[in-house]
């Protein structure tokens, strides 16, 4: 009985529960969308750095532990330095740059010997390797977001490159050029800002690593395994980011809370003589909130399914319209944003169940 009474007072008002449903949803969906795009290209970074094949990286003092942000100001003759390490059986140096044009990206200077040295060759879809110093190899997302094909030319710090080759994504960079060319271009002839380190056995990378560290001049170098490194890349140790993410879910659960406190007040105003009739009838105050609580719980059921299907159709929008993003949702962030809606909703309903509760029935009945 109690369920019917809570569906038609929900269809009897849809434009109500329509805009409750709404808000939910929204409050869903952003948080949803903004973790999912964090946790896409967080991964996304971590699949490509992986994929070059390197057990070690051997960066500079002071550099951050994002690969790429970092500049070039090293001699490239520490990958020298390094070849003559124990176990190591490749490195290969590059400098990295980044791009703050259309999109922030960072770009990949190689040597495309040693680069393919380190145990993952490209495999060129279209196109083949480097012809010459103005030439660039891209992957197939960048290609596929824009529309670029082998022949094209692309213009990258202030110069124009000829696309040779299209490879497969998850190489680190997304853009690659050679190594000489961009040090030319940002003026850092002879330097390099990352060293990839490949090993006769990955087991080996710690004790390379101290050995690097004990090299003269080498101590004061970023040394770091590429296991070391993967599990340094989640969101904790991303500067500021669990601040932004804690801003995005107050601002969500701010507006669930104000349109189902809103929708459901209104609601108990609107049925102050409905509440009296079952008062009179001898619904207690317990059975009131139920109704108005259980109300609120299914508009917000209802608009958690919504905002996950939402966030599955944005998502796919996102990776049609820019396939260099990449946007995952974890079945666990799908479950704390539905906690989180759920919980904002029925404490927006809490005082107003209490005062519907609360109403006198004689003064009730009266209500015109």
């Amino acid at each position: 009985m109690m369920n019917k009474m809570i569906v038609a007072n929900v269809v009897h008002r849809p434009i109500r529960s329509v805009i409750s449903v709404v808000a939910i949803a929204v409050e869903v969906t952003l948080i949803l969308v903004i973790v999912g795009l964090s946790l896409g290209i967080l991964n996304d970074s971590k699949r490509r750095q992986a994929g070059i094949g390197a057990d070690v990286l051997v960066r500079p003092p002071g550099s951050s532990f994002f690969s790429g942000i970092s500049g070039a100001p090293v001699s490239i003759k520490v990958a020298d330095v390094l070849r003559k390490v124990p176990h190591v059986v490749a490195v290969s140096p590059v400098i990295t740059q980044v791009s703050t044009g259309s999109q922030i990206e960072v770009l990949y200077g190689i040597d495309l010997p040693s680069f393919e040295s380190l145990g993952n060759p490209f495999r060129y879809l279209e196109g083949g390797p480097f012809e010459g110093p103005d030439d660039l190899i891209i992957d197939d997302y960048y290609a596929a977001a824009g529309k670029v094909k082998v022949g094209d030319r692309v213009e990258l710090l202030n110069h124009s490159f000829r696309v040779v080759g299209i490879v497969e994504h998850g190489k680190g960079a997304r853009k690659f050029m050679s190594i000489t060319t961009v040090q030319e271009l940002v003026a850092a002839q002879g330097k390099a800002s990352i060293f990839y380190v490949k090993l006769d056995d990955k087991k080996n990378a710690e004790a390379v690593v101290q050995h690097i560290k004990s090299i003269p001049g080498m101590e004061t170098y970023s040394v770091q395994s590429l296991e070391a490194w993967l599990s340094l890349m989640v969101f904790d140790n991303i500067p500021g980011f669990s601040v932004f993410l804690n801003v995005v879910i107050g601002v969500a659960v701010c507006i669930g809370f104000i349109v189902i406190f809103q929708s459901m007040y209104t609601a108990v105003m609107e049925r102050t003589r409905e509440i009296g009739i079952l008062k009179s009838m001898g619904a207690s105050k317990g059975y009131v909130v139920n109704v108005v609580l259980r109300e609120t719980l299914l508009v917000a059921v209802a608009g958690v399914l919504t905002g996950i299907a939402l966030s599955f159709l944005v998502r796919a929008a996102i990776q049609q319209n820019f396939p260099t993003l990449r946007v995952e949702i974890p079945a666990g962030w799908i479950l704390r944003a539905t906690l989180i809606a759920l919980t904002g909703a029925l404490l927006g309903a809490a005082y107003p169940a209490l005062k519907a509760a609360r109403k006198d029935p004689v003064e009730a009945l009266a209500y015109e």
